[in-house]
């Protein structure tokens, strides 16, 4: 009987940690809705059409797929897929980042760091309401033309 015990114990044990990334709230599709979203100061430019980030499981990381389409209805698509150890990883994709460090505070929220050539362009947490509806990223930086930027909150919707 003890036997038993003990291997259905480990088998609990082992498939802990897949079942809580399983449970990670990023995990899907969202959309930013521009209108609850908020950057000080302002982006230059033309607000995108959309941006759609697509979070995948990757070992006991994120895959993350992030379209951007363009005012003029350009298409980008930046990438990275990186593990929950606060190491760099190659962001694939944005002409002003290189590589993303993440770290897990929760199966709600990770914090990011964004780097170009060693150097951190931007820091933010990211966090799922507790409902799984709505994801905020909220973050301070640099925007492209290196202007600090002291405050970005950008609000995306679960598709």
């Amino acid at each position: 009987m003890s036997r038993w015990f003990f291997v259905v114990a480990i088998v609990l044990a082992v498939g802990a940690p897949a079942r809580a990334l399983a449970q990670d709230a990023h995990v899907g599709t969202w959309k930013q809705n521009f209108t609850k979203s908020k950057q000080v100061p302002p982006p230059a430019g033309p607000q995108p059409q959309s941006v759609t980030r697509t979070y995948e499981v990757f070992g006991d990381g994120l895959k993350a797929t992030i379209l951007i389409v363009s005012a003029d209805g350009t298409r980008t698509t930046a990438s990275y897929s990186a593990h929950f150890d606060s190491k760099d990883y190659p962001y694939i994709g944005n002409p002003t980042i290189d590589t993303i460090a993440l770290t897990r505070i929760d199966n709600h929220s990770f914090k990011s760091v964004n780097k170009k050539a060693g150097q951190i362009i931007a820091s933010g947490t990211n966090v799922v309401s507790r409902d799984g509806k709505t994801m905020t990223y909220t973050s301070k930086g640099a925007n492209a033309q290196g202007q600090a930027i002291t405050s970005s909150v950008q609000v995306f919707e679960k598709q």
